[in-house]
């Protein structure tokens, strides 16, 4: 089957947008499966760079069919806006954008809860990004959701709307609301969101499980986007200090509709070295000025809230754990560059904790916490690699490093991305032939 898996294989923000934008020239339709506006995806082409929040990367190729599946969770006032922007750059925004019927919609009152829940935990807050992805979420699993089709239905959606609105309001009673927040739960207000987004998304509202289906059974090569990375996963991430969705390959059958067996390979973005934003363990974290120098040096503030990363060496520990549980064929390696000027460079190999070595993830974040990281030390190129397009070209001490990544995963790099526009790549091996020659 042609159809290739993209996740990211750390804390999210590894470089999947750079990878799909690359990828979507050999492909025909582009999927979304999971995760909301709180993801930014950003991609440099030709000079041009373009965020983008909920709509695939695919979008940046007029040919490419582009869904947001059933998993994903749409803000529709924000996809409105994403779209006006794209056309405003001068990218095509019409029949190649599909949005699912079944997709669920976060609603203004959704991103009331989520700032309250993250001030009702004090020390103990997440970190989220505050766009209402989680209550969104929790209503879906709840019950309680508001889906896209439901705007066609007004009956329905009035019904729905009434009923969320009435339980949020007894969950927010005795906390202090602005008058924003106050109107966010208004029943008027939020129909008359809802009517203003309702003819505008019309013509891409679609039963995407089937579209899904029909490019599988024709044998089109379809690509799969996932938001985040699998260490915020909801079941396999550093609980509780994760996403609200399944961002690994469970999540993309079950947000798209597919059936089991339909994903010919997957591969696992993982930078050169790691990041992560919000609260949560982190083992390998940098702090002071090594950790500034690789946050200045990779531009490591967030695409979509400008919150500055936190930064540390690759961990290989993590990156096994991510191989396992999402069932990689190989890895990308983004950002090889930003390591340039480094004289040294680490890799966390295990964790020491109470005296004992473990190579295993812990499930458990306050022992994960306490892990104290242990390093292999190799010595730094020293030589650029920025903008370099084959691999002949990096310099050896960089190829050792990479060497290191396959040995220690166990899986080969397929690809590297030198630099941040869309041509700066080494394509060691193309995905879509590896899967087309049967994973040789």
């Amino acid at each position: 089957m042609s159809v290739l898996s993209v996740i990211g294989g750390q804390w999210g923000d590894e470089g999947k947008g750079k990878v799909v934008d690359l990828l979507a020239r050999q492909v025909e339709v582009v999927a979304r499966y999971q995760g909301g506006a709180n993801a930014g995806h950003t991609v440099v082409a030709d000079g041009k760079e373009f965020i983008l929040h909920l709509i695939p990367t695919g979008i940046l190729h007029p040919h490419v069919h582009c869904i947001i599946g059933s998993g994903v969770v749409v803000d529709p006032v924000a996809l409105v806006d994403e779209i006006k922007q794209l056309r405003e750059g001068g990218i095509q925004v019409g029949g190649n954008l599909v949005i699912g019927k079944r997709t669920h919609m976060i609603m203004p009152y959704h991103k009331v809860l989520d700032s309250h829940m993250e001030e009702l935990l004090g020390v103990n807050r997440i970190g989220t990004t505050g766009r209402g992805i989680g209550p969104a979420y929790s209503d879906k699993a709840a019950r309680l959701g508001i889906r896209v089709c439901d705007l066609y239905d007004e009956k329905v959606l009035a019904d729905r709307v009434r009923v969320s609105l009435a339980i949020k309001k007894r969950l927010l009673a005795g906390i202090s609301l602005d008058e924003e927040e106050r109107r966010a739960l208004e029943e008027d207000y939020i129909l008359e969101v809802c009517d203003e987004v309702r003819e505008i998304l019309a013509p891409h509202v679609r039963n995407t499980d089937a579209e899904i289906l029909e490019a599988i059974t024709n044998n089109r090569r379809v690509l799969l986007e996932g938001a985040q990375g699998i260490l915020l996963d909801l079941d396999m991430g550093t609980y509780p200090y994760v996403t609200s969705s399944n961002t690994g390959v469970g999540g993309a059958l079950s947000g798209l509709g597919m059936p089991l067996g339909k994903v010919g390979a997957v591969v696992a973005v993982m930078k050169a070295y790691c990041t992560r934003v919000g609260q949560g363990p982190f083992p390998s974290e940098l702090h002071g000025d090594e950790g500034e120098r690789l946050r200045l040096g990779g531009g490591e503030f967030g695409a979509t809230t400008g919150r500055p990363r936190r930064c540390g060496w690759f961990d290989a520990v993590a990156a096994c754990h991510a191989v396992q549980v999402t069932g990689a064929d190989a890895l990308v390696v983004t950002k090889l560059d930003v390591l340039d000027n480094l004289d040294s460079i680490r890799i966390c190999v295990g964790y020491e904790i109470g005296g004992k070595r473990i190579t295993t993830f812990p499930a458990e974040a306050t022992i994960l916490e306490r892990c104290i990281p242990v390093y292999e030390d190799f010595q730094g190129w020293k030589e650029p690699t920025a903008g370099v397009r084959n691999y002949g070209d990096l310099p050896v001490k960089a190829k050792e490093y990479l060497s290191h990544l396959g040995r220690l995963t166990g899986k080969p790099i397929w690809m590297i991305s030198t630099g941040p526009d869309r041509e700066d790549t080494i394509e060691v091996r193309n995905p879509f032939s590896v899967i087309e020659e049967g994973l040789g």
